[in-house]
């Protein structure tokens, strides 16, 4: 891709428009995809060097096309879907559009793309890259680097879910109103997943990934501007918004992680946090309520809060409450915990996160022994705060998490005069 970040944003804008006009018009999703990523390629070389042509969709349609038509040409299978195509579009139809007629609103197929990419039939692992291959634009290795995985791995997750596609027999199209709710859901899954590993990475030296989180915020713009009226659409945004408000005071100067109660606040996005709070003041109301917006009203206390001594936290925890009615899961029920420490004292929310120790789906992860370690702090136990901040570190996969985790016990056996604690961690 350019290195002209004006031009990359304008070829992720336009890639899901072409590839639904040419899969709107030749019936093939994989071979679509691969011709307008051939044209995108040829856009970033030529563009920087003879300018932007007078209708950027445009020439990016005619060099789909006429890559299309060399495969539908190329061998006999395509001859066949090129007679397909014949049947289905008068001779005037056969050849690449003008390079000056406009696309109308009609024929913008990003959120058919959108269905389509996050139909519940694939694996989320394999939706993922391909909303973000063929929606976003994203190159097989650009989307390998932010997942941190093989280029040859990532191609392979991608060819399979076009064949999954291919095979399913699934017609271009928006699904039928009696799935549409269901095909939602996964779009907005989706997307949330994306966003969840651009702002947390899982795994590797840094603690986000901005392009990631970009554009998975990009995608939900354009979820919420075709859908308006849809409130769990914009509870995601406003989600998305009012938590990367604060990703600038995360992070100190070293890449280190920096805790909620410790942000400078006067860091955050005043102007994201005001998008934000405003979408999920707006969805609320509408309904019906769903959990991205529950989330969303969570992420606005805490935004909207002047400190964490100052934050509503009996009104979080009434909305985690209401969450876990909605959409319950082991991570909901721990952040539940916590919100009731802040609320009740350590102890209750202590007693909650016990309750949670034998669920398998937190087995082996760092989230449950660092929320046990933040409340021991809490209640002034020490020793079983180090014990819980080392197990946590263990057992994360993101460097900077570790680092964080690590250096909290390290801080705490120095004030307890464990020397020997404090030795082991700085090793």
């Amino acid at each position: 891709m350019s290195t002209d970040p004006r031009i990359e944003d304008l070829l992720r804008e336009l890639a899901p428009q072409v590839l639904g006009v040419l899969t709107r018009r030749f019936g093939d999703f994989a071979a679509a995809e691969d011709a307008v990523q051939e044209a995108m390629v040829a856009a970033a070389t030529q563009w920087p060097v003879d300018g932007l042509p007078a209708n950027p969709r445009g020439w990016l349609i005619q060099v789909g096309y006429r890559r299309m038509i060399e495969l539908v040409r190329g061998e006999q299978a395509r001859r066949r879907r090129e007679d397909l195509v014949a049947r289905r579009d008068p001779d005037d139809r056969q050849h690449a559009p003008a390079a000056d007629e406009e696309l109308t609103a009609e024929r913008d197929d990003t959120l058919v793309l959108l269905f389509l990419c996050c139909h519940p039939a694939l694996a989320p692992a394999s939706a993922v890259a391909l909303t973000l291959r063929a929606v976003g634009g994203l190159s097989t290795a650009e989307i390998a680097r932010a997942l941190l995985v093989p280029e040859a791995t990532m191609a392979q997750r991608i060819s399979r879910a076009k064949q999954r596609i291919r095979s399913s027999g699934l017609p271009f199209r928006m699904p039928e109103p009696a799935e549409r709710a269901e095909r939602l859901a996964a779009v907005r899954q989706v997307l949330y997943l994306i966003f969840t590993e651009g702002h947390t990475s899982t795994a590797g030296p840094d603690l986000r990934r901005v392009d990631l989180a970009g554009e998975a915020i990009r995608l939900t713009r354009v979820l919420h501007a075709q859908l308006p009226a849809d409130s769990e659409s914009a509870g995601l945004l406003a989600l998305m918004l009012l938590t990367e408000a604060r990703s600038a005071a995360r992070t100190g100067p070293s890449g280190e992680l920096i805790s909620l109660t410790d942000q400078d606040r006067s860091r955050w996005d005043a102007a994201a946090i005001a998008e934000g709070v405003t979408l999920v003041t707006g969805a609320l109301p509408r309904g019906p309520l769903g959990p991205y917006q529950v989330q969303a009203a969570i992420a606005a206390l805490h935004d909207e809060a002047p400190s964490t001594d100052a934050t509503d936290w009996p009104q979080i925890l009434a909305l985690y409450e209401v969450l876990e009615r909605l959409a319950a899961s082991p991570v909901v029920a721990l952040n539940r915990a916590v919100a009731a420490a802040m609320v009740y004292g350590p102890a209750v929310g202590l007693a909650a996160l016990d309750a949670l120790a034998d669920d398998p789906r937190l087995a082996g992860r760092h989230r449950l022994p660092a929320a046990r370690a933040h409340l021991h702090e809490m209640a002034g136990d020490r020793n079983r705060a180090i014990a819980d901040y080392r197990a946590a570190a263990a057992r994360t996969n993101s460097l900077p998490e570790q680092r964080y985790l690590t250096m909290r016990a390290a801080r705490l056996a120095v004030e307890t005069g464990d020397g020997s604690v404090a030795k082991t961690i700085e090793s």
